[in-house]
């Protein structure tokens, strides 16, 4: 919250509206919205260069307006006569569930404006207005790009189009309340239980009337009453709603943040959620059952690469690889890619603790070389020889049948522990 903010109220004039720095809510509310467009605009110009966008923006608008007044005055194209109506309805309604509200709430407004909760409500009222609006104009911009196959490619009159229009903004108005509902109501795995039946139910019968009614106005503007009774019922509901101030501003922070994260996703890598509890070895219980030092120090390896996602992502991922590259080579060349694959993952799997061990974290601790290497030892055979038990059934139940159940457990067993040994004894320094 800015410093104007801040002075919200100003103790020498109390109960006077000349002693505020925004009299009204309303002023305050237009204050935040002209603060977020300036916070959008910027996030674009850190990623966009206004001179080169208008060498691609002016071209690029005058060609696309042309090929649509082709598309309303000429004949339409041949491909869109091969394209079922079904497939328009689904577009929108794919577009229907993204996106979210913006209410403008701020943190500090749990400190500021505690006494004055209509200011607060008035804040989220027109949030929710400016948030509804905001998706009423990018469904009708979408709507309008595809209006010349809807009327002349599929033959909908003007009225039925109309209708649908409607229809497409009370839905996607009906979805992004709903959904809003419940993100700032429900956590965890409950809020996908919940969220999944408010965005899809809406949306699927969206798609059901649009189908089935693209030629009866009348029920496409019944359908669209609906879907605004919904609306007004969510719009009471949400500014009756109490006790979800931070969730409303964590989801008010996540919708202003997409365009950054959208320009971002290919920069910087996603946060790792914080959790209290790993997903794996919740109760951090021994892995091992020896109490030396070293078989502890190997456990606490093993965990470490077993509860990252990355890592046990890419562990499975070479995994799914692997086995389906050993499955479509000819029987002859089997075994030798199996030795050779298993080869690799022993040495990400060595590469891997070499880091381990040598984080500086570790390094507090009181390891000489020679335990840190004996426990490196005990790790890369647990880690590897599941990878070679796996892929060694690929090779011996095509190639041995009912023999194949049998010896494909030992022979990985026999491959992981060998390999193990060998990169062990070559990368560990005692």
């Amino acid at each position: 919250m800015s410093s104007q903010e801040q002075a919200v109220l100003n103790p020498k004039t109390s109960g006077k509206k000349a002693g505020y720095a925004f009299p009204t809510a309303p002023q305050l509310f237009r204050r935040r919205l002209i603060s977020h467009w300036r916070e959008q605009s910027a996030i674009i110009r850190t990623a966009a260069d206004w001179t080169v966008l208008l060498y691609l923006v002016i071209p690029g608008g005058l060609l696309g307006g042309r090929f649509y007044f082709g598309f309303w005055s000429g004949e339409m194209p041949t491909w869109t006569t091969a394209i079922p109506f079904m497939l328009l309805p689904l577009l929108l309604a794919a577009l229907i569930a993204t996106g979210g509200m913006v209410l403008l709430l701020q943190e500090g407004d749990s400190l500021f404006l505690r006494q004055r909760q209509n200011w607060i409500r008035s804040i989220m009222l027109r949030g929710l207005l400016y948030s509804l609006a905001v998706t009423a104009l990018k469904m009708a911009a979408v709507f309008a790009i595809l209006l010349p196959f809807i009327v002349r490619g599929y033959g909908l009159s003007g009225a039925a189009a109309a209708s649908l229009l409607a229809m497409t903004i009370t839905c996607s108005w009906c979805v992004k309340l709903l959904g809003h509902l419940v993100k700032v109501q429900r956590q965890g795995f409950r809020r996908w239980l919940w969220l999944i039946p408010a965005v899809t139910v809406p949306c699927a019968a969206y798609v059901r009337a649009a189908i089935y009614w693209d030629s009866q106005s009348l029920l496409l503007l019944a359908a669209a009453a609906v879907y605004g009774a919904v609306v007004v019922w969510a719009i009471r509901f949400r500014l009756r709603l109490h006790a979800t101030f931070m969730s409303d501003v964590r989801e008010d922070y996540k919708q202003r943040m997409r365009i950054a994260g959208l320009l971002l996703r290919g920069v910087l890598d996603k946060p790792r959620p914080t959790r209290f509890k790993p997903w794996i070895f919740r109760k951090s219980q021994p892995l091992l059952a020896s109490k030396q030092p070293e078989s502890r120090f190997a456990a606490a390896g093993i965990k470490a690469l077993v509860r990252n996602p990355a890592h046990l992502k890419l562990y499975f991922a070479f995994m799914g690889v692997s086995m389906v590259a050993i499955f479509i080579v000819p029987g002859v060349l089997k075994w030798g890619l199996l030795i050779i694959l298993a080869l690799l993952m022993a040495y990400w799997l060595t590469s891997f603790w070499l880091l381990f061990a040598g984080d500086d974290y570790i390094g507090i601790l009181p390891f000489t070389k020679a335990q840190k290497a004996d426990a490196g030892s005990a790790a890369i055979p647990i880690l590897l020889v599941p990878y070679t038990a796996i892929c060694s059934g690929v090779v011996c139940i095509p190639l041995y049948g009912w023999w194949g159940l049998l010896l494909f457990i030992p022979l990985g067993y026999l491959i992981g522990m060998f390999i193990a040994r060998m990169f062990s004894t070559m990368r560990f320094q005692r």
